[in-house]
């Protein structure tokens, strides 16, 4: 009998998630290329060595036990370890990252963020990005979680936690508008509470992957139209699909051309103060693209006009 040690291997965690992925020992064998009786095989290895079951054999599909289930759950963490270290060696090697993640949230101006990459890949740099669209308090937890390295657009104090900082990106203000053909568009201002309650609200869900996330603007007992995030919001505004608060440079175009009108309403003016964060441990120094990404962000023109510049198909 093989040690756990021994039949635990990478390969082994990918195969077990293959199977559970695909539903059948014989998908996972086809699309692992091996002949079922092999994979079969190297599965009841894996369940010698550890004396458990992983998959139930009752069932006509491949379904993991709890066992199982577990064992996939520590795997894929053991997996993105791996991953850490290998990025990690390669970063203390070349000075590069071999991939930057930026956690943008969907507040943010997406003209300038492309403009940013767009220069980024100027540089010719061996780094590969990759743009992760969050909200709310997603946007933060993408960066703890470390499935980023960088958060732009982040509500949340991110110093509480050690090894990250962060630094004010500026304010951002929020104006209460709606479709000309909406029925609060010819309501006398400032349109109150109870005003507000009696139409549907649109509203961005939070992208965090635990807990309940945060809600902004909302009234208790209103009709709510969830979206992914801010340019949906802004197209289900613009549709007359309910209304709600949108940042003032995204709604600003739409308000000029009388596709948007903007309503004064009884709640003090919105204003979220957002910032900027990222990841460092004492004593290290930041991989080149993080020092990139970070002299662009520390200049007040690019830190404006991620929060004023309009968006340009």
């Amino acid at each position: 009998m093989s040690s756990f040690q021994d039949a635990l291997t990478p390969e082994a965690l990918r195969m077990i998630a293959t199977v559970d992925r695909t539903g059948s020992m014989a998908a996972a064998a086809r699309e692992l290329g091996v002949v079922p009786s092999t994979l079969t095989y190297r599965v009841r290895q894996v369940e010698d060595a550890l004396d458990v079951l992983l998959f139930d054999r009752s069932s006509r599909q491949a379904q993991l036990t709890e066992a199982g289930k577990e064992l996939l759950r520590e795997g894929n963490r053991l997996l993105a370890e791996l991953d850490a270290v290998a990025n990690r060696v390669k970063r203390v090697a070349t000075g590069w990252e071999p991939q930057f993640t930026l956690s943008i949230d969907s507040v943010i101006s997406r003209t300038t963020v492309m403009e940013l990459c767009e220069a980024f890949f100027a540089l010719g740099p061996p780094t590969r990005l990759k743009i992760r669209e969050e909200a709310l308090s997603g946007t933060l937890e993408a960066l703890t979680s470390g499935q980023a390295d960088l958060a732009i657009g982040v509500t949340i104090d991110a110093t509480t936690q050690s090894g990250f900082h962060s630094k004010l990106l500026g304010p951002i203000k929020f104006v209460y508008a709606v479709a000309p053909h909406h029925p609060l568009a010819n309501a006398p201002e400032p349109l109150s509470d109870s005003q507000l309650r009696a139409h549907r609200a649109v509203a961005v869900a939070d992208s965090v992957q635990r807990g309940g996330g945060l809600t902004v603007g909302l009234i208790g007992g209103q009709d709510v139209f969830t979206v992914p995030g801010m340019p949906a919001k802004l197209e289900a505004q613009l549709r007359g699909l309910g209304g709600g608060f949108l940042p003032e440079y995204l709604a600003r175009p739409h308000v000029q051309v009388g596709q948007l009108v903007v309503k004064q309403v009884q709640r003090p003016t919105r204003v979220s103060k957002m910032s900027y964060a990222w990841r460092q441990d004492v004593g290290t120094r930041p991989g080149r693209a993080l020092e990139w990404w970070l002299a662009q962000l520390d200049k007040p023109a690019t830190r404006t006009a991620l929060l004023e510049r309009p968006h340009t198909p």
